[in-house]
């Protein structure tokens, strides 16, 4: 039924009567996930882009109409048609990205952010929820560095705004020591794309990218790097990786720290995948050297099942973070600050901020630390178990055994157009997910196993269905 323009007040989520305008909505989104679902029936709705996107334009045009359908009928004809035309992290055969099936718990703090609606850049407009982040960054910047007397950490949309942060803060660090000649970058080839994309929108030169061959820095190449590079004398910003996006490989941490101390350089590691091992007392230990780095990039949205956004960069002294200091009258005028009003725009590079933080909060509250580390290792399990499937199979190749939960695999003997169309026909069917990755040795089926429910039924059926595609 059309809704007049008088009764968008009822329609507001926030206030004393927000409740009670959401809660109806609620029973509609959640019933339109279902019937979503069940329409798509498997990880990804078949057919392919033209497929997919003639559905949505069905269900969603006229996109502005002259007079709206009203919230139920919009609500439940979007979000069903989003949910049958979803790439859904839930389903065990969804497997090609760090993209998680975020936990409920997480959800449903993320519907509270969304309705409370505060902005993080100032005091006035996100008083609890600016001290909630202070206290979970603090809380997260312990688990990094806890043998430092004031770690912390600040709230990213993920691992590329957390690299592209550290970088900053090293050439600015660099310039405040008194450096004339510009940040000098040196990385593995296994680093991050956005590791590049971040010194280029910064102004530095290009990282100087050392060959991983064996998918992991080698610190042997890396002494030769530095003390070989070219020109004057440069301040130099090293980046590990502790769990490569294409194959979940660890950068050995500790001689890597060792190299830096040695030719004064400083330190990056990008965590976002591999971090959240730090919650599992068992898995931990494969991150050894993570609190040396000055710096450090995590993502709660791949192996800490958050909804996006849900990033976070590290820091052992929250000293480090003085270059973000930044000020605007109307949002921490000197004569605010100096009464006792927080400051908030030195906490990110964005104004107008979410507060992202809350899902994180609820997240650590709800399952404590042993119990995330309970997911961290199922998930882990999960991938050795199907890399043992693989193993046992002689049509199929495993790369490697995994090192957190990433396993690389393709049919015995397939070049890289095969394994390019196996992938693509299952995509086309909706049967399953299956990233890509190239290594040295040419071209892979990716699975990323974050799901910690996953069963060894339905790793069994995944690699059934890649047997069965395989020409």
């Amino acid at each position: 039924m059309p809704v007049p323009a008088s009764a968008t007040a009822r329609l507001l989520a926030g206030g004393t009567e927000g409740p009670r305008a959401l809660r109806p909505m609620l029973d509609t989104v959640l019933d339109a996930l279902a019937t979503g679902a069940a329409d798509r029936g498997g990880p990804l709705p078949p057919g392919g882009p033209r497929a997919v996107a003639r559905r949505v334009r069905a269900a969603a045009e006229p996109v502005l109409p002259t007079v709206g359908t009203g919230a139920h009928q919009a609500l439940h004809t979007l979000v069903r048609a989003l949910a049958a035309g979803a790439a859904d992290p839930a389903e065990p055969h969804c497997t090609a990205h760090l993209h998680c099936p975020p936990l409920a718990v997480a959800a449903a703090a993320d519907l509270a952010a969304s309705a409370l609606n505060p902005s993080l850049d100032s005091w006035d407009q996100a008083p609890a929820a600016g001290e909630l982040e202070t206290l979970t960054c603090r809380a997260l910047g312990r688990l990094v560095h806890p043998h430092r007397p004031n770690p912390d950490a600040l709230a990213t949309t993920g691992g590329t705004e957390a690299n592209q942060l550290a970088l900053l803060l090293a050439r600015e660090a660099a310039s405040t020591a008194g450096a004339t000649a510009p940040l000098r970058i040196v990385c593995g080839a296994n680093a991050h794309h956005s590791v590049h994309r971040a010194a280029w929108l910064l102004g530095l030169p290009a990282p100087l990218t050392i060959p991983t061959p064996t998918g992991v820095l080698d610190p042997a190449r890396l002494h030769d790097t530095l003390a070989e590079l070219p020109g004057p004398p440069h301040p130099v910003l090293v980046v590990a990786t502790a769990g490569t996006t294409d194959t979940g490989a660890i950068d050995p941490l500790p001689p890597i720290a060792d190299l830096c101390d040695r030719h004064a350089a400083t330190l990056h590691i990008d965590a976002a995948y591999g971090g959240p091992l730090l919650f599992s007392d068992t898995l931990r230990t494969r991150l050894h050297g993570l609190d040396r780095a000055r710096t450090t990039a995590l993502d709660l949205h791949k192996l800490g099942w958050q909804p996006a956004a849900a990033g976070l960069l590290a820091v052992p002294d929250s000293a480090v973070l003085a270059p973000l200091a930044h000020r605007a009258d109307y949002l921490n005028a000197h004569d605010d600050t100096a009464a006792g009003i927080p400051d908030l725009l030195g906490r990110s590079l964005r104004t107008t901020r979410r507060p992202d933080i809350l899902k994180i909060a609820v997240t650590l509250r709800a399952l404590g630390r042993r119990g995330l580390g309970d997911l961290v290792e199922r998930a882990c399990a999960a991938a050795q178990h199907l890399a043992d499937l693989i193993d046992s199979r002689p049509g199929l190749d495993l790369y490697a055994r995994p090192a957190i939960s990433t396993v690389l695999f393709r049919p015995a003997g397939a070049d890289p157009a095969a394994v390019a169309a196996v992938r693509r026909r299952l995509l086309r069917e909706g049967r399953a997910v299956l990233g890509r990755a190239t290594t040295y040795e040419g071209l892979w089926l990716k699975a990323t196993v974050l799901n910690p429910h996953t069963q060894p039924s339905d790793l069994r059926a995944l690699v059934a269905l890649v047997e069965g595609s395989t020409p």
